[in-house]
């Protein structure tokens, strides 16, 4: 068994990073918004960061979990989220704006649902 209050922890600090990437994001209408000017590129910047937080606590997650809670989970392709924070810490300067724009506009809404859910679940089994 693995230690569930670590993993709430961690669950609320993601949480709180999803809702930052959502209200950064909020202002973008397409990609061009992100590299158009140098407070679009700040934002990029920003939202990556927090990307890489968000996939490192999922890679956490799933070491102290043995991988089970998050597979418990299959509408997110947990497997590519935790693969852009590869990406975004190793190939930054290769990255594409219109990935991190459909990121933000196309599936970290329905992450944070996630993630909220599974926190709710394991708080219930406390």
């Amino acid at each position: 068994m693995y230690d569930k209050e670590l993993v709430l922890d961690i669950l609320t600090q993601t949480i709180e990073a999803v809702l930052i990437v959502q209200e950064r994001c909020a202002s973008a209408h397409c990609q061009n918004d992100f590299m158009d000017t140098k407070e679009g590129q700040e934002k990029l910047d920003s939202i990556c960061m927090k990307l890489i937080a968000i996939g490192e606590s999922l890679k956490n997650i799933d070491k102290i979990t043995d991988k089970k809670l998050l597979n418990s989970y299959p509408s997110v392709e947990w497997k590519k989220i935790k693969g852009i924070r590869d990406f975004i810490s190793h190939h930054y300067f290769d990255l594409d704006a219109e990935v991190i724009f459909g990121i933000c506009k196309n599936h970290i809404a329905h992450v944070l649902s996630i993630l909220q859910i599974i926190k709710r679940d394991l708080g219930k089994q406390h």
